[in-house]
């Protein structure tokens, strides 16, 4: 075990590496998934935030899939950009529709509203949830290596 990781005992040492990267690939996997659930069967209109969450979340399958086959937790470099942009991504459009006078995204404002909950939780809650998830699943990954 190297210095850096000496620390990395514990859960993070008997679970590995591996582990906690496939199951950043499970939620990854699963948010996708769900967001084509709501746009192709629920046939809910994504808005622009609901958008920009996908042009970062949809990588991360692609990203963590490979990375858990060949064990690579140096993928944290690759996936923290994406997980940490989408999440405060997912953390301001979860904001608007706590506050609607906060702001708003396009000229309807159609980011305020709530077209779906999931046990009390809105599609951005979700992939707010979904992103830190992925970001402590890699980082995880990264402590155990």
């Amino acid at each position: 075990m190297s210095t850096r990781h000496a620390s990395a005992t514990g859960l993070f040492g008997r679970v590995g590496s591996r582990a906690f990267l496939t199951a950043a690939w499970i939620v990854a996997a699963t948010a996708t998934a769900g967001s084509l659930y709501f746009s192709e069967i629920l046939m809910l209109v994504p808005c622009e935030l609901c958008w920009a969450q996908r042009i970062f979340a949809y990588p991360l399958v692609v990203v963590l899939g490979v990375a858990a086959w060949e064990n690579r937790a140096a993928v944290v470099r690759s996936v923290l950009p994406l997980s940490v942009t989408g999440g405060v991504i997912a953390a301001y459009h979860s904001y608007i529709q706590a506050t609607p006078s906060g702001g708003s995204c396009g000229v309807d404002g159609g980011c305020s509203s709530v077209q779906y909950q999931f046990v009390g939780l809105s599609i951005p809650n979700l992939a707010l949830t979904a992103f830190v998830l992925i970001t402590l699943g890699a980082l995880a990954a990264w402590v155990a290596e």
